[in-house]
């Protein structure tokens, strides 16, 4: 059975994003005592009890000029009410009814979405008067709760189940009507259920998952300085105004994934929040969202990195392409607003050149010129992310790993230790991929000098097809089987 979706929704600072981290069983979304907080709608899978739920975390209601970033939320939200099966309406109830929530329950009394009225942060009696203050607001009975303490959740249930039924019922005739050869409703490009929950959970596989697999969704992570377009690019890729844009920097918060198909291949977008200088990130808040996006970095296959093509490869660029690399993934470079930029040929030289001064560890690093508002290019950048994925899932056998080790070492023998011996590598083996990942089994591993290991690094480039992907190179020692004798 298809779960229920349950919007929360709510004024600013009622407590929806503890609710949903609550539900969902891990902290998933952004929690702060600022007002605000949360931007974009997030999903997640959740449960309560044995009943299944897909969770709709959304921005505070309220009321501002039609232009302004609080009304470009609140349309989220809007679309949040409209998908769901039930809201979730959270009220603080040490508060008590304010304004704001009399005005948006008269707005959810004409939704024709069904509503259950939530008085949160009732844990130890501090939000009795607000709980039955409530009551007025016509909604029905309140569900006392605390979503931080985690009290509650079982009258939360019972609110729910009878939601949960009907859903059960629709599905029922749905089923009676009938769809043709068992297609499921949700279309041709539906991802089997258990890619969606994978996908969610963030979680990866013990096993080293086949390159070529074409059902595993690719994890792609975009990142860059705030206001240069990632969240513009999500939207055009995916066709919806799923993710909040503007001219204000900074829009983004939380890391929002956004489960999309591009031409028959699964990906898993993951929008991030802008990364500043780490010296500029005081505001505790930021702090969040930073470590939000490091861990999205971390869960990636690939990453592109967007650039503004009239600031291109700064030093914050540069920190964050680093960043990327030392953690192993596959990076795709993209320059944005390139439909605007000033001098397009010295934006080029200016690429080039700090590629090849300032990252020179992963020589070959692919860079594409999009424009994200206007949709240009993108099926290029695309095309350079799965051929990216595709070298960082490389495999080399180990016979031929050690036929071109033998012809680099007889080409350029190691150098002598410093016992006037020569250092003999014997063995290399890849111990894995996502990123390459190599062992070379030699007599004397400290010896060998960081130009030597570059040679061989970029000898595995060049034979195996490995440019603009991180390989990583391990020297161990070998075992002298006749020591012990």
């Amino acid at each position: 059975m298809t779960p229920l979706t349950v919007a929360i929704i709510g004024r600013p600072n009622v407590g929806k994003s503890t609710l949903f981290n609550r539900l969902a069983g891990r902290r998933l979304a952004i929690v702060h005592d600022q007002p605000g907080v949360t931007r974009d709608r997030r999903f997640a899978d959740g449960r309560l009890g044995d009943m299944a739920l897909r969770l709709v975390d959304t921005a505070g209601l309220e009321e501002a000029p039609a232009d302004a970033l609080e009304t470009r939320m609140r349309h989220q939200t809007e679309r949040a009410m409209a998908e769901a099966d039930v809201v979730l309406m959270l009220i603080d109830a040490r508060t008590g009814v304010t304004p704001m929530d009399a005005h948006f329950a008269q707005v959810l009394r004409e939704s024709p979405t069904p509503v259950v009225l939530v008085a949160n942060k009732c844990e130890g009696g501090a939000g009795e008067a607000g709980l039955y203050e409530s009551y007025g607001l016509g909604l029905g009975d309140p569900v006392p709760l605390s979503a931080e303490h985690g009290e509650g959740l079982a009258l939360l249930y019972e609110a729910l189940l009878p939601h949960e039924a009907a859903l059960h019922e629709r599905q029922a005739a749905a089923g009676e009507a009938g769809a043709p050869d068992g297609a499921d409703a949700a279309g041709a490009e539906a991802l089997p259920p258990d890619l969606e929950a994978r996908a969610m959970a963030g979680a990866e596989d013990d096993a080293e998952p086949e390159p070529d697999d074409p059902g595993r969704p690719l994890n792609l992570a975009i990142v860059g300085r705030p206001n240069t377009g990632k969240s513009t690019l999500v939207n055009r890729l995916i066709g919806d105004d799923r993710l909040l844009t503007g001219p204000e920097a900074g829009v983004t918060r939380d890391s929002i994934t956004v489960d999309w198909t591009h031409r028959g291949r699964p990906v898993r977008l993951v929008d991030t929040a802008g990364l500043r200088r780490k010296g500029r990130v005081t505001d505790s808040l930021e702090k969040l969202s930073v470590a939000d996006t490091l861990n999205a970095i971390r869960l990636a296959e690939v990453v592109v990195l967007m650039m503004d093509a009239d600031m291109v490869m700064d030093r914050q660029d540069l920190t964050i392409a680093r960043m990327v690399v030392e953690e192993g993934r596959a990076l795709v470079l993209a320059v944005n607003k390139w439909d605007a930029a000033a001098d397009r040929e010295a934006t080029l030289r200016r690429v080039r050149d700090r590629l090849e001064t300032s990252l020179a560890q992963v020589r070959g690093l692919p860079f594409v010129t999009v424009s994200a508002l206007q949709g240009r290019n993108l099926d290029r950048l695309m095309d350079t992310v799965f051929e990216m994925h595709a070298r960082w899932n490389v495999r080399v056998s180990t016979g031929r790993l050690n036929r071109w080790l033998a012809g680099m070492t007889g080409e350029h023998p190691p150098p002598m230790g410093k016992h006037g011996k020569r250092i003999r590598l014997r063995y290399m083996t890849q111990a894995k991929a996502r990123p390459p990942t190599f062992a070379v089994f030699c007599s004397r591993p400290e010896d060998l000098p960081d130009s030597y290991v570059r040679y061989l690094v970029n000898g595995l480039r060049e034979a195996f097809g490995f440019d603009g992907v991180p390989v990583r190179l391990f020297l161990r020692k070998s075992e002298n089987p006749y020591a012990k004798g």
